[in-house]
């Protein structure tokens, strides 16, 4: 019998200490986690990647493995001298065509191009945090005040919802890479036939 009682509290001891129930800290002993800081340069990269940015702002390149983007030319926009090829206008008046490398677009607004995002004169620069920050919140081209809407398909108005402070460390971002001189062409109004 001894054995068995014996066994038993060996059992509930080693059950015991085996447990998931975790100890609660005494108040004196609490120890607040520390804040994590967060570079915002690499906080930006990481939003434009997750964001989509180089979809449409970055040229793109074909090889065997198919559409890549061109590390040559990242976020540098619609390249100036990718001419748009001949297309079908009743087509167009019913889809939204994209060119090969998704850095131009043809609808019923007419035809956009891509930005350039980089901190180059022909991109951004120049541009304030101010003038950022205006692109996204009102949507306005080069975030001047009294300056044209951004045209589609631009998500400007979905990308108005991420705080300021991830907004900032886009710019930062952006500001950091490497420019590339590339002045993307205007837009080109809706034909009116």
């Amino acid at each position: 019998m001894k054995t068995s009682v014996f066994a038993l509290l060996l059992c509930m001891l080693l059950l015991g200490c085996n447990s998931n129930k975790k100890e609660t800290p005494k108040e004196d002993e609490y120890q607040p986690a520390k804040e994590v800081t967060i570079d915002p340069i690499e906080r930006g990269g990481y939003l434009v990647n997750a964001i989509g940015c180089h979809d449409c702002h970055s040229p793109k390149i074909f090889s065997e493995k198919g559409m890549e983007l061109d590390h040559n030319r990242l976020l540098s926009g619609h390249p100036a001298d990718d001419a748009l090829p001949d297309y079908d206008k009743e087509t167009a008046s019913k889809y939204i065509l994209f060119s090969m490398g998704l850095t131009s677009a043809t609808g019923p607004w007419g035809t956009s191009f891509a930005a350039n995002l980089t901190p180059d004169e022909t991109g951004i620069g120049t541009w304030t945090e101010t003038q950022f920050l205006t692109v996204f919140k009102k949507g306005l081209y080069k975030g001047l005040e009294g300056s044209r809407p951004i045209l589609p398909p631009m998500p400007w108005d979905q990308y108005r919802n991420l705080n300021d402070d991830d907004l900032k460390a886009i710019f930062a971002y952006l500001k950091s890479i490497k420019p590339v001189k590339n002045l993307v062409p205007a837009p080109i109004p809706p034909q009116m036939n």
